[in-house]
């Protein structure tokens, strides 16, 4: 079982919006306090404390704020594809139905995230194991593997940036590359992807340089690795993205 690949996240007081953005995993979150916004292409799912909220791989959302004033604050655990799909025997599936309302299910999320602090890899099977079944029924099948994006004819320039990833990109360079006018360039990205073309290269660095934290980790270093102006821009664009600080995320992991 692929329990190295299962992560979460705390936070507490959120009050920034997450702007257009993916995830590569089941995004799976308990609101503790305040209301959470997700905002689809042709939905909004308004979740109350004590809702499970889902996400679906690759399926790109944004989290507006209901309240500038209101803080948030939800646990998240991220279950990629590949190890829901082997704890379902085989099965993919997807939630329609994004919300759960379900005490049971909250009480198993809470043990899976006890469980990922001890490390003990029996105890996190177990939990995720019981988790997971309870799911299911909240869930259906899924035909197709979740594969990524439909890049469509921009499939070079998704290959180019995760190529390029620690460079700096300009909307010019990558419209010359798609032989395509910077605004025509501009336009298709959006329409094939959802993102205009910067706000998929910040995501992609942000979860990129996400991996590479540990506990040792210089921050100031990675920030300049991956081409930001300066600590306080990559600070900035980090919390955007995934709602803490790198500095916190740093705090957070254990080895």
């Amino acid at each position: 079982m692929m329990i190295d690949e299962l992560e979460y996240l705390k936070i507490e007081n959120q009050t920034t919006e997450f702007p257009k953005h993916f995830h590569e995993t089941f995004c799976i979150s308990l609101i503790h306090k305040g209301i959470e916004q997700i905002e689809f292409e042709n939905q909004s799912i308004f979740s109350e404390a004590g809702t499970i909220s889902i996400t679906n791989p690759y399926e790109i959302h944004s989290n507006p704020l209901i309240d500038n004033s209101s803080q948030l604050k939800f646990d998240t655990i991220y279950i990629p594809g590949q190890l829901m799909k082997y704890l379902l025997n085989g099965k993919n599936i997807k939630f329609i139905n994004r919300q759960i309302n379900s005490t049971k299910a909250n009480k198993l999320f809470i043990e899976l995230l006890d469980a990922l602090d001890t490390k003990n890899e029996d105890k996190v099977a177990h939990c995720l194991s019981q988790f997971v079944a309870v799911l299911k029924f909240y869930s259906e099948e899924n035909k197709t593997e979740y594969s990524g994006l439909n890049f469509n004819s921009f499939n070079q320039i998704n290959t180019y940036i995760e190529d390029h990833i620690y460079d700096k990109f300009q909307l010019n360079e990558l419209s010359k590359i798609a032989n395509i006018n910077k605004f025509g360039f501009a336009k298709k990205f959006k329409g094939f992807t959802g993102m205009t073309p910067m706000n998929y290269i910040l995501m992609r660095k942000i979860f990129s340089s996400k991996k590479s934290i540990n506990s040792n980790s210089e921050l100031t270093e990675i920030a300049y690795k991956y081409n930001f102006t300066d600590m306080a821009h990559f600070s900035k664009t980090f919390k955007r993205f995934i709602g803490i600080s790198p500095k916190t995320y740093k705090e957070s992991i254990v080895d």
